[in-house]
C-alpha cells in the first residue's frame, strides 16, 4: 500500500510515518513528487497496520496498490520520473526532451571507440553504449574486453562528456563497473536474474533494464520492482524486441509496449530497434516509429565500420546514417511535444 501524505507535511511528519512503518516490520519508500510526498509499504500484507497509518499527521490517505508491481507503478507516483544519464551533457530519460544513446555493440580497441564516441556526439547523442563485458550465445564468441574495456570508455567519457552505459552480467562485476559507468545495462538474458537485480538496487547508479526475450509486459515490470524494493529508484525499461516466430528479422520489435507503459508505470521506456530488428536497413524507420509511439529515448548500435564489427555488424548504422536519422527525429519529436 502507499501512504499519500498531505500538501506541505512536513519532514518530520514523513519521519514519524516511516517510524512507524518500520514498528510494523515493514520496509518503506519514499517517494518525492512535485505537489506530495509518498510513502511505498513493503512487505508481508499482514503485518500493515492501515487505521494507525491513517491516524498519524501529516497523512492524507492511505491506499492500497493492486498492480504487482508496487512501486513501479503509477498508482505510487502520478507524476512522470526523470532519470538523469551521467555525463556531463545534461542527457535524462522520462523528460521532454528524449534521450540518445548510441554507440558500438561491444568495445573492440581504443582507436575505434574514440572515433566513435566522438562521432556519435557530433550526431546529437548523450550516452555512449559500448559493452566492455558481452553475454554471447557461443562461449567461442568475441566476449568483450573486460576492465580495459572500462577504462576505455571512461577515456570516452572525459574526451565527450557523453554517459557511459554498459552491461554488468554478473553480481561480482557490480562495483567493478560502478566504478567506471554512468548508467549499468541489465541485458536481456539477465532480466530474471533476481539476485542481480538485487545487486544494482542496492547502487545508486542508473539501471537501464532490458526486457527479456520471452518476458510478458507484467514479468518486465516485476524486474523492475526487484531493483526498485532495494531502494534504487532510478530504472529505465528499454524494449528490446522479443522473440516470435517471425524470420525476416531478429527479433519482433511490439512498440505497443511504449504506450502501454506510459499508461501503467511511471518509469521512462526507450527502445532499442537495433537488438529488436537485428538489421541496420530497419532502425532508422522503427527509431521514427519508437519517437512517434510515446519513447523516452533510443539507445542505437552506431559502428564506424559494420562489416568488421566483432559483433552485432549486420544490425549497426554509420554515424553518417545516425546524423542523417537526427534531423528526420527532431521533426517528429516537435510533432508529439517532445525534442532530441
Amino acid at each position: 500500500m502507499i501512504i499519500v501524505m498531505e500538501q506541505g507535511a512536513t519532514e518530520g511528519q514523513v519521519q514519524h510515518v516511516i517510524e512507524l512503518v518500520r514498528e510494523m516490520g515493514l520496509r518503506e519508500h519514499v517517494i518525492v513528487g512535485t505537489e506530495r510526498t509518498v510513502v511505498a509499504v513493503l512487505g508481508d500484507d499482514r503485518n500493515k497496520d492501515k487505521d494507525k497509518l491513517e491516524n498519524a499527521g501529516g497523512v492524507e490517505k492511505v491506499m492500497p496498490v493492486l498492480a504487482p508491481y508496487k512501486m513501479a507503478s503509477k498508482e505510487a507516483k502520478k507524476e512522470r520520473s526523470v532519470v538523469p544519464l551521467g555525463g556531463t551533457l545534461g542527457g535524462s530519460a522520462g523528460g521532454k526532451k528524449l534521450a540518445l544513446i548510441a554507440g558500438p555493440c561491444s568495445v573492440e580497441d581504443r582507436v575505434k571507440l574514440l572515433e566513435v564516441a566522438h562521432a556519435v556526439k557530433e550526431a546529437g547523442a548523450t550516452g555512449l553504449r559500448g559493452g566492455a563485458f558481452k553475454p554471447r550465445t557461443s562461449p567461442y564468441a568475441f566476449q568483450g574486453m573486460g576492465e580495459k574495456g572500462l577504462e576505455i570508455l571512461a577515456e570516452a567519457r572525459a574526451q565527450t562528456g557523453l554517459a557511459v552505459v554498459t552491461e554488468v552480467m554478473s553480481i561480482d562485476q557490480v562495483d567493478l563497473v560502478c566504478r567506471y559507468a554512468d548508467v549499468l545495462q541489465v541485458g536481456a538474458r539477465n532480466m530474471q536474474n533476481f539476485n542481480l537485480l538485487w545487486a544494482v538496487g542496492e547502487t545508486r547508479k542508473p539501471v537501464l533494464l532490458k526486457r527479456g526475450i520471452s518476458a510478458t509486459l507484467e514479468e518486465f515490470m516485476l524486474a523492475a520492482e526487484y531493483i526498485m524494493s532495494r531502494g534504487n529508484s532510478q530504472v529505465i525499461l528499454c524494449e528490446r524486441g522479443i522473440r516470435t516466430f517471425e524470420t525476416h528479422c531478429r527479433n519482433t520489435l511490439p512498440l505497443a509496449t511504449v504506450p502501454e507503459v506510459r499508461r501503467i508505470s511511471h518509469l521512462p521506456i526507450i527502445v532499442d530497434p537495433s537488438q529488436g530488428t537485428g538489421h541496420a536497413h530497419l532502425v532508422p524507420d522503427m527509431c521514427k516509429a519508437a519517437v512517434a509511439c510515446g519513447a523516452d529515448g533510443l539507445i542505437i548500435e552506431c559502428h564506424s565500420d559494420p562489416e568488421h564489427a566483432l559483433t552485432d555488424g549486420a544490425q549497426s548504422i554509420t554515424p553518417q546514417v545516425l546524423k542523417n536519422l537526427y534531423a528526420s527525429l527532431k521533426k517528429i519529436a516537435a510533432a508529439v511535444d517532445r525534442e532530441i
